[in-house]
């Protein structure tokens, strides 16, 4: 049994948008509840549909009459090959001579790229796995989901070893490639289906002038080559020059791509995170409670969200504590910057509050606690956030298990 104080359980809430800043009023999409294409052939105005017929009339006459993409033949005569020209033609306005030249375009372009095949391929980037790019589970609504930091690539050694020249930088755009083709192998490609994934772009520390290139040919190149691919591209950790950044590669982007964009400044990662992504799926390095050792125990345990008003301290109490069995717990606060401390109180009258973890304050840019604790006696288990000092807001997390002692 949990329980939160003061004065009543805090119930899991859903954290509200911050005010709105410049920055975040020039990206932020004009239709907050920008949902997906379907894909359902029955859904497309009679206008697609003919569109979606002229497209396969015109690869039925062309070269690309047996091609395929992702495993699908286009000319396959069944749903997924509709998802994947809808894919086209939505990126095109159902334009069918733009939408044929795209295709036509890509395909060439994965046959000389060898894209097919780039999955299986050791591109020797193991330092750059699980840092700059890399798939870690889902969003609330299945979608896979990448993150993407290049905060690494400020050390200028580590810049100079990865794009110190052309060859380098072509390599390194072959990894970025396969990191996605990873992605989209996970996708339905099913009308109704999971058939897009979400981007979470860390800008914290980027070295924007030196990535100028990069950033500028992976933009174009997935843009290109993988319409409607991304549902969702979430920035976070954005800094004060972020609108600079942004007018260096918004040319690069069509409207329909700028639409999907949400914002989030540093301070408001988790909070922004957590409306799309469960705690317990966001690494712990963004504010969540994933950590790489968890994919070895099986699916995630769920966590509990709660907020922590200004001004505010919150208790969680878990009882029912067996003596000596063992409570391991995840606990984060978005943000932190905050007092917290762990407790526990037995229930026999007369015994000694047992302090586990002494009060400390909790630097902002700290990840997750994770900790365990076995009592010799029976009773409570009290996790304090001490907002007291702070009229901000924040959203938190946490999860526990309690594992019984095994019989002698």
């Amino acid at each position: 049994m949990e329980q939160k104080t003061p004065l009543q359980t805090l119930p899991e809430a859903s954290p509200k948008p911050s005010k709105k800043s410049f920055v975040t009023s020039l990206m932020s999409p004009r239709n907050p509840s920008f949902q997906e294409d379907t894909y359902l052939v029955s859904n497309l105005k009679s206008s697609e549909k003919k569109a979606l017929q002229e497209l396969k009339d015109k690869l039925s006459a062309s070269d690309s009459a047996s091609a395929a993409m992702w495993g699908i033949p286009l000319l396959g005569n069944d749903e997924k090959a509709d998802v994947v020209l809808l894919k086209f033609l939505r990126a095109r306005d159902f334009r069918v001579p733009d939408s044929f030249a795209m295709i036509t375009k890509c395909l060439a372009w994965r046959k000389e790229f060898g894209a097919d095949g780039v999955v299986e391929e050791d591109l020797g980037f193991k330092e750059l796995e699980g840092v700059v790019a890399y798939m870690h589970g889902y969003d609330k609504q299945g979608h896979p989901v990448c993150y993407n930091a290049y905060g690494v690539f400020k050390d200028k050694e580590m810049y100079e070893r990865i794009f110190g020249d052309d060859e380098k930088l072509k390599k390194f755009l072959r990894w970025r490639v396969q990191v996605l083709e990873r992605g989209i192998n996970a996708l339905h490609f099913k009308p109704g289906g999971i058939n897009s994934i979400i981007q979470v772009t860390d800008l914290k520390d980027m070295p924007k002038r030196e990535l100028r290139v990069a950033s500028n040919q992976i933009l174009s190149l997935f843009q290109d080559n993988y319409p409607e691919m991304v549902a969702r591209k979430i920035f976070i950790n954005v800094p004060w020059y972020f609108s600079v950044l942004y007018s260096m590669f918004s040319p690069f982007l069509t409207q329909r791509t700028k639409s999907k964009f949400v914002i989030a400044k540093e301070g408001n990662v988790a909070e922004t995170l957590y409306k799309f992504i469960r705690p317990e799926d966001v690494p712990v390095q963004h504010g969540g409670l994933s950590r790489p050792s968890d994919a070895q125990n099986g699916p995630p345990k769920p966590a509990s969200e709660f907020t922590v008003k200004g001004g505010e301290k919150v208790n969680i109490q878990i009882e029912g504590i067996e003596a000596d069995a063992t409570i391991t717990w995840d606990i984060v606060v978005g943000g932190w910057d905050l007092e917290y401390t762990a407790e526990f109180v037995p229930s026999a009258e007369g015994s000694y509050t047992i302090q586990v973890e002494k009060p400390r304050k909790v630097m902002p840019s700290e990840e997750a606690i994770h900790n365990s604790f076995t009592p010799r006696e029976a009773g409570k288990m009290v996790f304090s956030v001490d907002n007291s000092a702070s009229r901000r807001k924040k959203v938190a997390a946490y999860r526990y298990i309690v594992r019984r002692s095994a019989p002698v």
